[in-house]
């Protein structure tokens, strides 16, 4: 039986009507943001099951642009992110599509940036706000997000998981979670951490190794307060 949180029952501060089709899809593309990184100036939004439905009458696109933007799921901006984008010159297109065997609130998000290259992410919204990312540029994750997050990509060799894990460990941080995807001679290291990390730490792994790419996301989610849903 699942274990519920006290986000599951009364939901996040969020500007919209519904946790799992605004805040849910806020944190979605902020994420996605941190994750590819800025620079890009479209992003296509693939949207499945409800979110496809419904996603103009419950908020999700203004909700989902909001989140590219870098607005938390409770900024009042999110009510006017289509005029916001427009601002700073990102454009946008929402696609209703089958992602076949995905949870029914589920986008897949691809920014675009001006030398002709792109990035996606995959996220589903669960309820109550809370999130989990299922596929990063073609490769499949779990993780929610809720927790600090490094992710690392890396040509298969010895010792990087210890390398790591020490570098942690010496500044007094609890790994809560690490897993790695394996796809021919290349891994994703995903490591989940009790508290925030100091950029001066990430900036220290990062150069001690050579990465193929590497990534630390934190969105924290909103202060308690009534959910719409």
């Amino acid at each position: 039986m699942k274990n519920f949180g006290i986000f599951d029952v009364i939901g996040p501060v969020m500007i919209g009507p519904s946790s799992s089709h605004t805040a849910g899809a806020a944190r979605i593309a902020l994420v996605a943001r941190r994750i590819a990184g800025v620079g890009y100036h479209h992003v296509d939004f693939f949207l499945h099951g409800s979110f496809a439905a419904t996603y103009k009458g419950h908020g999700t696109d203004k909700a989902l642009v909001g989140g590219i933007l870098g607005f938390e799921p409770s900024d009042l901006r999110i009510k006017n992110s289509f005029l916001h984008a427009k601002e700073v010159g990102i454009t946008y297109n929402f696609i209703p599509v089958n992602l076949e065997d995905v949870h029914p609130n589920t986008v897949k998000i691809e920014f675009h940036y001006p030398d002709g290259s792109y990035f996606y992410v995959i996220g589903s919204s669960i309820g109550g706000g809370n999130i989990e990312i299922t596929n990063i540029n073609g490769t499949s994750v779990i993780f929610t997000a809720e927790n600090p997050t490094l992710l690392f990509r890396y040509k298969e060799q010895k010792g990087m998981i210890a390398y790591i894990s020490n570098a942690l460990y010496s500044k007094g941080h609890n790994i809560d979670l690490m897993r790695t995807i394996k796809e021919d001679d290349e891994v994703l290291l995903i490591v989940e951490l009790n508290e925030s990390l100091d950029s001066e730490l990430y900036e220290s792994i990062q150069n001690g190794k050579t990465f193929l790419f590497s990534k630390y996301i934190y969105v924290p989610i909103s202060k308690i307060g009534k959910s719409n849903d």
